[in-house]
């Protein structure tokens, strides 16, 4: 994965304008959704068992955030695992706050043990505990860095055949045989609610039109968030100028601005 590649896929998502299925949290509904629709893709969010198997075979990826969990959710979460699978969907998992409770926990390893095309994305520490050490978290803040997380998430990698994007002041994407490092964003980014959620949501984007490797969505992602922050005084108003960035975040810029390393086993 390089520049050009991740360039290449941007552009193919506002070429193909995918749907992306999104069961993800209350908190974050909004910032995904609009986060997608500013790159260029079409977010539906549903959380109805009743209607999933209408709705997977018309998508193009599966996003699958666990925030709000509760019992008919995770019905629906296998539900749609399983169906994504049976139709060959790529699936996209976010386990926030993993580690912090046993249902987090127990629900993130089953959901990642189902699925068959699976990216997982989340922060260091939910990382550290999806691969079952110790991690250190506050609720469903890391208090580990990126670096912390590699040896867990090559576990991740080897255990559920994934690709793993772990999020932090570097964002590190691990598959078979490469290791990724990007080191844009900025350090108000945590300040807003839902910029891993709206990360993850953008993977879906980009999974559905084959970047399976998480690589493209962090990268854009980052970038926009960083040029967002230089214009932005507080975290309000980097929500709004990181959608209007996204909007209008172009080749030049993440040719010029994006700073990536690629090493290949």
């Amino acid at each position: 994965m390089n520049k050009q590649q991740i360039i290449t896929a941007l552009k193919a998502v506002r070429e193909q304008k995918p749907l992306v299925l999104n069961i993800t949290n209350y908190v974050v509904m909004n910032n995904s959704a609009n986060g997608l629709l500013a790159l260029g893709a079409s977010p539906i969010m549903a959380h109805s068992q009743d209607e999933l198997e209408e709705l997977v075979p018309l998508v193009g990826a599966v996003v699958i955030n666990i925030g709000t969990l509760d019992s008919h959710w995770i019905e629906s979460m296998e539900a749609a695992v399983t169906l994504a699978n049976r139709h060959g969907k790529p699936v996209v998992l976010d386990p926030v706050g993993c580690g912090v409770s046993s249902l987090r926990t127990h629900t993130s390893r089953r959901l990642a043990a189902l699925a068959e095309r699976l990216i997982i994305r989340g922060n260091a520490s939910e990382i550290i505990a999806l691969a079952g050490a110790a991690a250190n978290s506050k609720g469903v803040d890391a208090m580990d860095g990126s670096e912390a997380a590699v040896s867990a998430g090559q576990q991740l990698v080897q255990q559920y055949n994934a690709n793993v994007v772990i999020s932090g002041e570097a964002d590190i994407i691990l598959g078979e045989n490469v290791d990724i490092r990007l080191t844009n964003g900025h350090a108000i980014m945590p300040f807003v609610t839902g910029m891993g959620c709206t990360l993850s949501a953008l993977t879906g984007a980009f999974a559905a039109v084959g970047e399976m490797s998480g690589a493209a969505a962090a990268a854009v992602m980052g970038v926009a968030g960083e040029q967002a922050a230089s214009i932005s005084p507080g975290p309000g108003s980097l929500q709004l100028n990181l959608l209007d960035t996204l909007y209008r975040l172009d080749a030049e810029t993440l040719e010029n601005h994006l700073s990536i390393e690629v090493t290949t086993a």
